[in-house]
């Protein structure tokens, strides 16, 4: 799309407005230019001392009123109907102004909250590449500059093109000479204001990126503060800081050294311009070639379209940065969002999965499960282990439909999961991930993630099946205590069974937990088997661990390999069986052999 079909897209539903703002941005202008034509009449009235010379209308007022002094009379007349015109011009200013910024606001309102609906149905991709500050910064500062466009810039432009529209008939009305000489200069300001634009669009283009890498890194640090100072690393972050605050700064340098060249120039171009009316209208004066009463329009109007014209250069200046922030929100908005399925399937999945030689990778040639088959009956209880990087995690990914598979099948219930909605899947797959994001909320609130109408009584039931109820009942709030941003206040095992408990709450045919269970302590892990072996045949659970305590009571565990099943069944019989498992079982025996016997040296030491 190009950027005129942008504007005019997001701009519906506030055309009329936009219209009308045009139409009292006329009216403004023809109040406007009336003053200084009823100045023009009473200066010529006053100084040849004859009514004649007046405009007919206000020279009917004055003899209506019979005044002993006419030409005082007329004058008085003269002000009174320009202050009304003038008031009457006010009034239709300020509907303008009025109107373009309801208008405006209800663009750049509508344009926010479509960049916050798109951000949540783009493809899972896109943010692969994204940098979270980028992403803020356009949704705010690039909508922001957007919205002064539009409120400011588009209205300005209109009426500069009105002012001048209007004006030189009414100057080569007056004064054909005078008038050709009073334009004669503005070629050069509308020239050098299209010249600056096509210099400045790719200054503003690079101070915008910088301004995002700056907001990127001021993201970065703030949420990862902890991190920062675990590794005492303040001094090396606030530099690299420092860094994107020197580019912004000197790109935004560069921004102003141009805009001062062109309005040091556009302003020389201005009074030169009315400078030459002034000593051009002068002598005509003297030469009796026009009156005093056109002398003193063309100076007015002069000085009324001048400015605006050279406002231009400020006009296209923020055209720049709407071209390029418009730019910026449309690859948002015109990326890609994910699939959905013409007719979402209703009611609560069995929970039966069938995978038939599935291949799936991020990048071309860079195979990340590769040939995958098996079957997960409802209500089976799957472990899933293998080396970093076997596949685990992807697999879930693939399930989530999350990223698309290019080859094979994935079943549920019998149905591929390409021909389901992707949000009543999701629906029924409750995922608990082995780094959890809770919201900076309660942990009440943070639960009803999952079900917003959940009763507390249920709450309560799923937190004491995760093994956090103690942990929650302990807080000075209890389930009405703020966990912080992304759960800081609590401990990495606590937020991991908060949102295994959300899990539980939401109750989905699918449970998949991501090595959640990787920060409890091993009592705390058997509690929570104990629990959703209680559970077992309600879900069908996938549980991806590398401790392998966690995974030794499931039906079946599944073995991963550089992205293939290597080995299937359970923990028994794949200890006795040559292979991978073996192999994991005996470097975890030989780990838990080493910590005991140091437990037992501390001990006997002390």
């Amino acid at each position: 799309m190009t950027i005129g079909k942008d504007l005019w897209a997001i701009t519906q539903g506030q055309r009329l407005l936009y219209g009308s703002a045009m139409l009292a941005m006329a009216a403004t202008n023809v109040f406007m230019f009336a003053a200084p034509l009823i100045g023009k009449y009473a200066i010529d009235v006053a100084h040849s001392r004859d009514l004649s010379a007046g405009m007919p209308v206000l020279v009917a007022l004055t003899e209506r009123l019979g005044a002993d002094e006419p030409h005082i009379a007329h004058l008085a007349v003269s002000a009174l109907a320009s202050v009304l015109l003038t008031a009457a011009g006010g009034v239709f200013l300020y509907l303008r102004g009025r109107w373009t910024a309801i208008a405006s606001e209800a663009i750049c309102r509508h344009l926010r909250e479509e960049l916050y609906r798109r951000l949540h149905h783009v493809r899972a991709e896109f943010f692969d590449g994204a940098d979270t500050g980028d992403l803020v910064q356009r949704c705010s500062s690039d909508v922001e500059t957007v919205r002064v466009f539009l409120s400011a810039d588009v209205v300005e432009m209109g009426r500069a093109i009105l002012l001048v529209c209007t004006m030189l008939p009414i100057l080569f009305w007056l004064n054909a000479e005078l008038a050709w000489l009073s334009i004669s200069l503005m070629p050069f300001l509308v020239l050098g204001a299209y010249i600056f634009f096509s210099k400045v669009k790719r200054v503003f283009e690079i101070t915008d990126r910088s301004e995002g890498a700056m907001t990127t890194v001021l993201q970065e640090n703030l949420t990862g503060i902890r991190v920062v100072r675990a590794f005492a690393r303040q001094d090396y972050e606030i530099g690299r800081f420092g860094e994107k605050i020197r580019a912004f700064r000197d790109n935004y340098y560069w921004l102003s050294r141009l805009m001062g060249w062109y309005w040091g120039i556009a302003d020389f171009f201005a009074l030169m311009q009315i400078g030459l009316v002034l000593i051009a209208g002068g002598f005509m004066v003297i030469d009796g070639r026009i009156s005093v009463g056109d002398f003193f329009a063309f100076t007015t109007y002069v000085s009324m379209a001048i400015w605006p014209v050279r406002q231009l250069g400020r006009v296209l200046t923020d055209s720049g940065k709407a071209v390029v922030a418009l730019t910026r929100i449309d690859h948002i908005l015109t990326t890609p969002e994910e699939s959905a399925a013409p007719a979402p399937l209703s009611g609560r999945a069995k929970g039966d999965l069938r995978i038939d030689n599935l291949h799936f990778h991020y990048a071309e040639n860079e195979p990340v499960l590769q040939g995958i088959s098996l079957h997960i009956a409802a209500g089976e209880t799957i472990g899933l282990v293998g080396a970093p990087g076997s596949g685990k995690s992807s697999l879930i990914r693939v399930l989530l439909r999350l990223y698309p598979y290019q080859g094979g099948s994935v079943c549920l219930d019998g149905t591929e999961i390409q021909h389901i909605d992707r949000k009543w899947l999701r629906r029924q797959i409750g995922v608990v991930l082995q780094e959890p994001f809770l919201y900076s909320k309660s942990v009440a609130d943070n639960l009803r993630v999952a079900r917003a109408d959940a009763p507390f009584d249920h709450l309560v039931a799923a937190a004491q099946d995760a093994a956090v109820h103690e942990s929650i009942m302990g807080f000075a709030d209890g389930y009405d205590a703020l966990v912080g941003e992304r759960g800081v206040t609590l401990s990495g095992g606590q937020r991991q069974r908060v949102a295994l408990a959300r899990a539980l709450l939401k109750d989905p045919p699918v449970l998949v937990l991501d090595d959640s269970l990787s920060a409890v302590d091993t009592g705390t892990e058997r509690q929570i088997l104990d629990a959703l072996a209680r559970r077992r045949g309600r879900h069908t659970t996938i549980v991806i661990a590398h401790r392998l305590s966690t995974v030794t009571h499931a039906d079946r565990i599944l073995v991963l390999d550089r992205g293939r099943l290597v080995q299937s069944g359970t923990h028994e019989a794949l200890a006795r069986e040559i292979g991978p498992y073996r192999r994991l079982c005996e470097i975890q025996g030989e780990l838990d052999a080493a910590i005991a016997a140091d437990l037992k040296a501390s001990s006997a030491a002390s």
